[in-house]
C-alpha cells in the first residue's frame, strides 16, 4: 500500500468518488490507500459535500511550506506510557477526531473528545487540554459544554479542587440513553402535530410515520444499551485468547457471517 502525500490526481479521484456516492472505504480501495487517509483528507478539506480536489491540493501545499514547529511542541504532548510510539498515537488521535467529526461534532469538540478517550486516566483538566491541543481556554470550555450536554463526559473535582473532565466506563451508556430520550421527545412532538394538522392528511401521515419509526428506534436503543451495559465494565481479553465473547444473558457474540441474509 503506497505511502506519502496524496497526489493531485488522487485527490481528483477522491472528488469523483464522492460525487458518485462511494464510501470512503471504496475510494480508499480504488486508490490502494488506508481508509483513514481518505477520511482525514475529506474532513480536513470541507467534508464530503464541499470537498474540491484543487482547493484541497493547494491547501496541502500551503501547509507543507509552513515552517515546521520546533521540538517545544513535542514537550506539550501528553506523556506516553507502555512503550507507545508518540507519533503513531498523534496520528491515531487525528483519525479518531475525524471520525467524531463525521458523527456531527465540531472540530474542536471532536479534538477534545478524542484527547480524553486516548488518555489512560480518561481524565484531564482544562489546563491540560489547553496545553495538549494548543488552543484557548474558551475553545475548551465550549467543547466541554457540548460534550457534557450530550452525556459524553462527566465533571468531577480532584483533591486540589480542580475541575476534571472524565470519560469513564459508563459515559457511552449514558450517551446512548440520552439519545434515546431525545428521540422519544421527537416522537411526542410529532404526534402532537398529527392532531394539529388533521389525521389522514399527508402532513399528519408523514409525522405519524416519523413518530412510529423513532418510537421503535428509541425503545430498541434503550433496551440494547441496558442489555449491553456490563460490556463497558468488562476487561477485554488479550489478543489471541481463545474463546468467544458473550453478550449479557449468555448469548455468544454473533459475527456478521452468522447473521441471516436480508437480501
Amino acid at each position: 500500500m503506497p505511502g506519502g502525500r496524496l497526489t493531485q490526481q488522487e485527490r481528483q479521484q477522491i472528488a469523483l468518488g464522492l460525487a458518485d456516492g462511494h464510501a470512503y472505504a471504496e475510494i480508499a480501495r480504488r486508490l490502494d490507500r488506508p481508509t483513514s487517509t481518505i477520511t482525514r483528507e475529506v474532513m480536513r478539506n470541507g467534508g464530503p459535500t464541499a470537498y474540491r480536489a484543487d482547493l484541497a491540493h493547494r491547501a496541502t501545499e500551503r501547509r507543507s511550506h509552513r515552517p515546521r514547529q520546533t521540538a517545544s511542541r513535542g514537550a506539550q504532548a501528553l506523556p506516553q506510557a507502555h512503550g507507545r510510539d508518540a507519533e503513531a498515537v498523534r496520528e491515531y488521535e487525528e483519525t479518531l477526531t475525524t471520525v467524531f467529526m463525521q458523527s456531527g461534532m465540531s472540530k474542536m469538540t471532536a479534538r477534545v473528545h478524542a484527547c480524553l478517550c486516548t488518555t489512560d486516566s480518561g481524565s484531564l483538566t482544562a489546563s491540560e487540554l489547553v496545553q495538549h491541543l494548543q488552543v484557548s481556554p474558551a475553545s475548551i470550555s465550549k467543547a466541554i459544554t457540548f460534550l457534557d450536554a450530550q452525556g459524553l463526559i462527566r465533571r468531577e473535582r480532584d483533591d486540589r479542587r480542580r475541575e476534571r473532565y472524565v470519560v469513564d466506563d459508563d459515559v457511552w451508556y449514558q450517551s446512548m440513553m440520552a439519545s434515546a430520550r431525545a428521540a422519544a421527545q421527537v416522537v411526542e412532538t410529532a404526534r402532537q402535530g398529527v392532531g394539529i394538522l388533521g389525521p389522514g392528511t399527508p402532513a399528519a401521515a408523514r409525522l405519524e410515520n416519523i413518530a412510529r419509526f423513532l418510537d421503535f428506534v428509541s425503545e430498541s436503543t434503550a433496551r440494547a444499551a441496558d442489555q449491553a451495559r456490563e460490556i463497558l465494565h468488562t476487561k477485554p481479553e488479550a489478543p489471541g485468547t481463545p474463546g468467544t465473547p458473550e453478550m449479557p444473558g449468555g448469548d455468544a457474540a454473533e459475527s456478521p457471517s452468522d447473521r441471516p441474509s436480508t437480501r
